[in-house]
């Protein structure tokens, strides 16, 4: 079992209308940017496409980092990571 603050957090943005893919994939860029210049430990980011309206980008980082990445990112919504294996 992981230590508390070595989980890993999946903060989402919510993206809705007819321009959300798009719109979620270019934010996926800039999440890939913020990753590589905050030297963030994990560099897990995504999209996930629910209806042609409503699309998500993520960003998954580790629990002691989630406070200032909150704070800087704004995200709608998180939850715990689980990996698909």
């Amino acid at each position: 079992m992981e230590k508390t603050l070595d989980r890993k957090i999946k903060i989402i943005w919510d993206f809705r209308g007819p321009g959300a893919a798009n719109i979620a994939e270019h934010y996926q860029k800039h999440l890939e940017e913020f990753v590589m210049i905050e030297e963030l430990k994990f560099d897990i980011t995504g999209v996930e496409h629910y209806s042609p309206t409503h699309s998500t980008a993520f960003l998954v980082v580790a629990e002691f980092e989630l406070k200032e990445v909150k704070e800087l990112l704004k995200p709608h919504r998180g939850e715990i990571y689980i990996e698909e294996h």
